[in-house]
Formats: structure tokens, sequence, C-alpha cells
């Protein structure tokens, strides 16, 4: 069993360590829980009526944002996974009019196509953890680890390893069992996208690691799953498991068939990579200092962030940097 024991904070390029306390719930077993107010409520069950859901999407950047509660605790706690910072403002006051209790803001994995929002929540809602998985090496007051539980009211999410698009890609999976929403709930962040998956050709992306991941963590789950992704282009907005393990135009080929159409790809970086994946690196306010990022091609954003480390050398992405930084403090 493994319980809460320091709030210990990744450092920003560290080696992977060997496991050691899980820092936001016991994975594996029963035993103590993380306790928070949060969940949401999809079909029924003995969990009917616990859960609240929302999915909210960010037109720039494609980006489905997901508001889970357990409305049937007094303080409603809630969480959102994969917020952008473009709309915050919209995402905090739907919380407000819901009368819920936010307590984690999660990230499925570092983001290069948009700022996540995790940071300025944290600037704006005392008491807000940001999560994000140990093998990211991202900074985030709670690192998670493949097999741990992350509880909001008596509703829980699981979080399954599902590397390939980038190395810290995780797939958060409500829980299993009668006190549980039925069907369950998987948010897939870029590792499988409906009819589609994300793409592996840098952030440490590997197709074969990305074909086996989503074979082995999210096509093992029940046909009926419901599958959230971080990302539609085309208007989609839920799948299931049984649909994408035979519709998927990628991961329902052989691996050598998807290994060669991941090659073939040629696409073009994320506009916002150089600003997103730096930013998106660090999800802890501590203070109030500002920094702006200020690209050549005129895009603009402030967000508090504690420090900005990008040595070339050590980046995560394969491309050059060129970023202007402009430190204000107030």
């Amino acid at each position: 069993m493994l319980r809460i024991q320091s709030l210990q904070i990744s450092s920003f390029f560290a080696t992977l360590p060997s496991r050691s306390p899980s820092l936001i719930s016991i994975s594996k077993a029963s035993a103590t829980r993380l306790r928070s107010p949060m969940a949401y409520h999809a079909t029924s069950s003995g969990a009917t009526g616990k859960l609240l859901f929302r999915q909210l999407f960010e037109k720039e950047s494609s980006t489905y944002t997901y508001l889970l509660a357990d409305v049937s605790r007094p303080e409603k706690p809630a969480l959102l996974i994969d917020p952008v910072d473009k709309t915050l403002d919209r995402d905090l006051l739907l919380i407000q009019e819901l009368g819920l209790k936010l307590i984690y803001a999660m990230n499925t994995h570092v983001h290069a196509d948009h700022v996540t929002g995790t940071g300025l929540i944290k600037g704006k809602v005392p008491g807000v953890k940001s999560i994000i998985s140990r093998a990211s090496n991202a900074k985030a007051d709670l690192v998670v680890e493949p097999g741990d539980k992350i509880y909001f009211g008596d509703l829980f999410l699981e979080v399954r390893p599902t590397p390939g698009h980038t190395c810290g890609c995780v797939t958060y999976v409500t829980g299993d069992g009668p006190d549980q929403p039925q069907p369950r709930m998987a948010f897939t962040g870029d590792a499988l996208l409906i009819r589609g998956c994300g793409r592996t050709d840098f952030q440490g992306g590997s197709s074969p690691q990305l074909y086996k991941s989503v074979h082995s963590q999210i096509f093992t789950l029940p046909k009926e799953t419901l599958v959230y992704p971080a990302h539609d282009y085309r208007g989609f907005t839920v799948s299931t498991v049984g649909e994408e393990m035979q519709y998927n135009p990628r991961l329902a080929k052989d691996e050598e068939t998807f290994k060669n159409i991941m090659e073939n790809l040629n696409l073009s970086y994320p506009k916002m990579m150089e600003i997103a994946v730096p930013a998106n690196m660090d999800t802890i306010v501590q203070d109030d200092r500002r920094i702006t990022y200020l690209l050549e091609s005129g895009y603009k954003t402030t967000l508090p962030v504690t420090r900005l480390v990008c040595p070339k050398e050590r980046r995560h992405v394969r491309v050059a940097v060129s970023l202007t930084v402009v430190i204000e403090l107030r």
C-alpha cells in the first residue's frame, strides 16, 4: 500500500528515479485514499447521479478540456484535465456557477500546441494542485505513476501509461466497480484520437511504443469504454474502445503498417511549440512573476511560472530556440 509521504517535486530534466511512495494516492489495492470532492456522471450504475461531466473546447488548438466532479459530496470536489490558458476564465466561471470546488488541474502530457492553463489556475484558485506524470520530467505539485489512483470524492481516475506520442503520456481512466460510473471513460490525451492518434516524431515520441501502449493499455479496456481525446479536428466529440479497435485507420492496422504510416506523415512542427513546451514543463506558481514570450510570428502570451529553464542541449524538442524573454516583476 502506497501512502503520501511528502510533496516531492520532480526536477526539470531529472533522470527518472526509482519507484517511491505515490504522491497522490494509493495505487494498487484499496486502502487509504487521497480524499477530495469531485466526480463525473456518465451512465447508469450505482454511481448514477454522482458524476458531473463537461466536455469543453478551445478552438485555436482544437483542444478538449474535461471537467469532472463528485456532486454527491457536500464540497462537490472537481478536477480539470488538460486546461488551456486561453479558456481559463470560461472554465473557472463554469466551476463557480456549478458550485464546485476545484482540487486538481491535470495534464495528460507536456503539450506542444498550446500553453496549459494549470499554472494560471493555481494563481487564481488557492489550494489547487497540479498533476502530471513522473515520466514527463515536468514539474507539478503531484507527479503520478502507472497504477496510481486520483480520488475526487468517492470517484477516482486510474493512471495508465501510454507513451509514444511523448515519453510521458498517460491515459486517465474512470474507476471499475459498482460504485463508479459505467461505462468507463478513458481520457486518452494525444495517444489515441478519434480515428487517429498523436504524432510520434518529437518529444521522445516512438511509433512502436505508441502502438504497444494503445493496444496494451487502452484496447484492453471494455469495448464500451468511452474514449475522450485531447483533440479533434473534424468535429467528433467521443468514441468507444470498440469503435477505435475496428475503425481507427492507423491503430487498427498491424504494427509494421502503423510504423510506415507514422513515418510518412511529413507534418510541420506545431506553431506554438517553442512557447508551449518550455512553458508546460513547469506548472507550479510560487510568486507573481510574469514571463512574456514573444515569437517572431507576433504571438504573445503572459503566464505565471516559477522560472524558465531551457538549455538547448537538453531540450525535449528537436527545433532551434528563437525566444525573446521579458521578465516583469510586479
